[in-house]
């Protein structure tokens, strides 16, 4: 087992990662910007070093700064987290090259899952269900035109090095096409440095469902079952839960086969998610893998009582996995606190806290790293909690979601507190009754 653990990664997941390793009897190590020179999991951690200014490009993503940061304090492994190099095929095999534990995905496996149309072939090759489209990248607007009609429209465009919606764009006729592609091409060049383009039918109102899988050094997978993330505002996960409301045993098992065979067949390791897109008639397409552990990760823990990152600390030690998968015994839901203000286009809201309660009571979680006094920086992702509550029912889950939201104070700042209670009150959303669509005609109103 690791002696010592660089944290390569900030904030709540960074403190998240800190507990674990605590009770596991884990040294651990913190990096941080000077902006976050007073964040929890810098005081919290074993030790701490800072490595460079507030800009992520000079800390967090700066590679030779936390190599240095593990050398120096002699540690043995690094857990990136999710986000920043989590998934940076380039910082893995530097972390090899240096023998220091990456704990996640292999450069392999990173780059064989990074680009999204040569994970769709891997995928199509494993007997996973994929969304018709382009075998590969798209050559020219012509190539494109003429597959979209052998589809059949709509159909969507999108960045092969894409993320967060970015180089995406949805076409529903032959005369929108070239304008659509012109768009997206530079849309993704200025964001990921690659204008590759591939192209997919679009599947109307889908949900997005995703299953959790771990995978051992000995070529074993397994999956802790799904996770529906179908609230999304522009791509952007405000609510997960687990199980989905729309899963039935049948789909579950299906998916979860498919899921483990499309992981199987890259030799996964560590902790991932395969996501996919399901249409009303519960139709899955592969549309994803995410080769780290996802901010929603909490749902999963608290409704199969599992470790996750206790389990991806192990698994990069060379322990072997149980190979069991996992029903949810119990509904949990997470949403997503964000320094943002949802009467004002969700615009975010960095500053000072001047007053934080946290809510508690029996199957309540919070999973953060504010406090009173906290300066909440503008430089990065505006998250600044999970709250999860659990229950034995999706009705009770809401419930208590609904008087912990309510409990919830964090003054000073503008927060998604006010979203989420309103939410809570649509009848569609409580009946279970939505898609990825469903944010585009969900109206807060204004703050009292």
């Amino acid at each position: 087992m690791f002696k010592k653990i660089l944290i390569a990664n900030r904030g709540e997941i960074a403190l998240r990662i800190i507990r674990t390793c605590k009770e596991m009897g884990i040294k651990t190590v913190a990096v941080y910007s000077t902006a976050d020179r007073e964040s929890l999991h810098v005081r919290f951690a074993d030790e701490a070093v800072c490595i460079g200014p507030p800009p992520s490009k000079d800390s967090y993503l700066n590679i030779p700064n936390i190599i240095s940061a593990a050398e120096l304090t002699n540690a043995d492994a690094i857990h990136p987290g999710y986000g920043f190099l989590s998934e940076n095929a380039k910082f893995s095999a530097i972390c090899e090259e240096y023998g220091i534990k990456f704990i996640g995905a292999t450069a392999d496996q990173i780059n064989s899952m990074g680009d999204k149309a040569s994970a769709k072939d891997t995928m199509k090759a494993a007997g996973v269900p994929t969304i018709p489209g382009s075998e590969g990248l798209l050559k020219d607007v012509k190539q494109g035109i003429e597959i979209a009609n052998k589809i059949g429209y709509p159909v969507i465009l999108k960045a092969t090095a894409g993320g967060g919606g970015r180089g995406m764009r949805q076409v529903w006729k032959d005369g929108d096409f070239e304008d659509a592609w012109n768009s997206a091409r530079q849309e993704s060049a200025a964001a990921f440095g690659n204008d590759g383009m591939y192209l997919e039918k679009y599947i109307e109102d889908p949900r997005h469902i995703e299953i959790q899988v771990i995978g051992d050094q000995f070529g074993k997978v397994c999956h802790l079952s799904e996770r529906d993330c179908s609230i999304q505002r522009r791509h952007q996960k405000l609510v997960e839960e687990a199980p989905s409301p729309f899963m039935t045993p049948d789909l579950r098992e299906r998916m979860g086969a498919a899921a483990i065979k499309g992981a199987t067949a890259v030799k996964y390791e560590g902790a991932g998610t395969v996501e996919f897109l399901v249409d009303k008639h519960r139709n899955f397409y592969f549309m994803e893998m995410n080769t780290r552990i996802q901010v929603e990760h909490p749902v999963t823990e608290e409704v199969i009582n599992f470790d996750l990152i206790k389990e991806q600390i192990k698994v990069a030690s060379g322990i072997p996995i149980s190979g069991k998968s996992y029903t949810p015994e119990m509904h949990a839901i997470e949403c997503r606190i964000n320094a943002e203000d949802p009467y004002n286009n969700f615009r975010p809201s960095p500053g000072k806290i001047t007053h934080f309660h946290s809510p508690g009571g029996h199957g309540v979680r919070v999973d953060t790293h504010v406090y009173a006094g906290y300066n909440v920086p503008p430089n990065y992702d505006s998250m600044i909690a999970k709250l999860i509550c659990v229950a034995q029912t999706r009705d009770e889950a809401l419930c208590t979601m609904e008087r912990a939201l309510s409990e919830f104070v964090i003054e000073g700042i503008k927060t998604t507190i006010p979203f989420h209670l309103k939410l809570l009150q649509d009848p569609n959303f409580r009946a279970g009754n939505f898609t990825t669509k469903f944010m585009e005609s969900f109206e807060i109103g204004s703050e009292e």
